[in-house]
């Protein structure tokens, strides 16, 4: 699991909520709340389960990503793993030999992984390229794009690599903040510009040269204190076009026009896993394990769900005609895009379900945190 200490530059998601929970529990709560039963399994949508693969523990923010067929991960003892997503043969194995804080970073050539070190590690089929040493922390997985590997590091800096040798190209730096937080942030490119969050403003920079060429806020610090004025924007996020949606940890969740650098609109949430969604809808689980579903066009409500409420919720993926989440307990559930009414759940292991789910080609891959790798192939 995450580390539950906090640094003057960190801070764990589970502390800054165990803070808010330990309030709640001072008014009158008797410890953790009870989650929601489930019911029957409504069973309305076939997903069938096609392969499983062994991955190691997974105690560290995963981002799984996906090229074409090809899925790369990575355990948090360093094993790093790329698997075909239509038979779950495994494609190459690799070690960073460290212990890793962020990954996975890849183009489908080059994959890359930050380690507990501050260290960048990039491979290429399995074979280590370059590894390079950064001055600060790194929570979020490499973007690996362009022949460049990009780095969103806990100071508040950007930094560009070379893909092939790791030099260093440019640094893009911020004021850092008192805390940041210990979860996957956002670095993403739409067009020819990469956008990175920083504090909870999303930032347009060229990737040539680091140079900002917009900012947009989507969420500003409040509160008389460090962890009241933590802000950051958490991923995933929900890209459609150049309409860019994401969350601020605890505040909203708003969109930008990545085009024009302009922010679209911006609602409050009180949510700390990403969102997902589609050209009609953002999804997004609250704290509490409510489901929303905002309309892309304006941000007004269209549904809210309370069935999965208190289940520990990951980021969702929008998928055919479900809108998919994991839970605390390995339970995978399929919810109507429509009003949010459940279709089907499938089980993994009983651990955790470590990262966002991710489709690839025709198959859903799922992780969790014993390091289950499980394919289904949804209707």
């Amino acid at each position: 699991m995450m580390p539950r200490h906090w640094s003057r530059r960190f801070a764990t998601s589970a502390t800054v909520l165990g803070l808010a929970a330990a309030l709640l529990a001072g008014c009158g709560s008797s410890g953790k709340p009870k989650p929601a039963e489930l019911g029957p399994n409504p069973g309305l949508l076939g997903v069938r389960q096609v392969w499983t693969a062994k991955l190691g523990e997974v105690g560290y923010p995963l981002d799984v990503q996906v090229t074409g067929q090809q899925v790369a991960l990575a355990s948090s003892d360093g094993t790093v793993l790329a698997l075909d997503a239509r038979s779950g043969r495994e494609l190459w194995r690799a070690s960073a030999k460290a212990k890793l804080s962020a990954g996975v970073g890849s183009d489908g050539q080059r994959t890359a992984v930050a380690t507990q070190a501050n260290e960048v590690v990039v491979f290429e089929a399995g074979r280590e390229l370059w590894r390079q040493k950064l001055s600060a922390q790194i929570a979020t997985a490499p973007f690996v794009a362009g022949g460049r590997v990009f780095v969103l590091t806990a100071d508040r800096s950007v930094t560009a690599l070379d893909g092939a040798s790791g030099r260093r190209l440019w640094t893009q730096q911020r004021p850092g903040d008192p805390l940041v937080l210990r979860q996957s942030g956002v670095i993403l490119a739409v067009g020819d510009t990469l956008l990175v969050g920083l504090s909870g403003r999303l930032v347009g920079l060229n990737p040539l040269n680091g140079q900002v060429r917009w900012d947009a806020a989507v969420a500003t610090p409040r509160g008389t204190n460090d962890v009241e004025r933590l802000v950051d924007l958490v991923g995933r996020v929900s890209r459609v076009g150049d309409s860019v949606c994401v969350r601020a940890f605890q505040i909203g969740v708003g969109c930008v026009d990545a085009a024009r650098g302009n922010l679209a609109w911006t609602k409050p949430s009180q949510g700390y896993a990403g969102v997902h969604g589609d050209d009609r809808m953002v999804y997004g689980p609250e704290s509490d394990g409510k489901i929303v579903a905002w309309r892309r066009s304006d941000g007004e409500r269209a549904w809210v769900s309370e069935r999965l409420r208190y289940r520990q919720l990951t980021a969702p993926l929008a998928l055919g005609r479900s809108v998919i989440v994991g839970d605390e307990t390995g339970l995978v559930h399929f919810l109507s895009r429509e009003d949010g009414s459940p279709l089907t759940r499938v089980s993994t292991d009983g651990s955790a379900i470590a990262a966002a789910p991710v489709v690839a080609g025709d198959t859903l891959v799922v992780v969790t945190r014993n390091g289950g790798v499980f394919g289904y192939s949804p209707e």
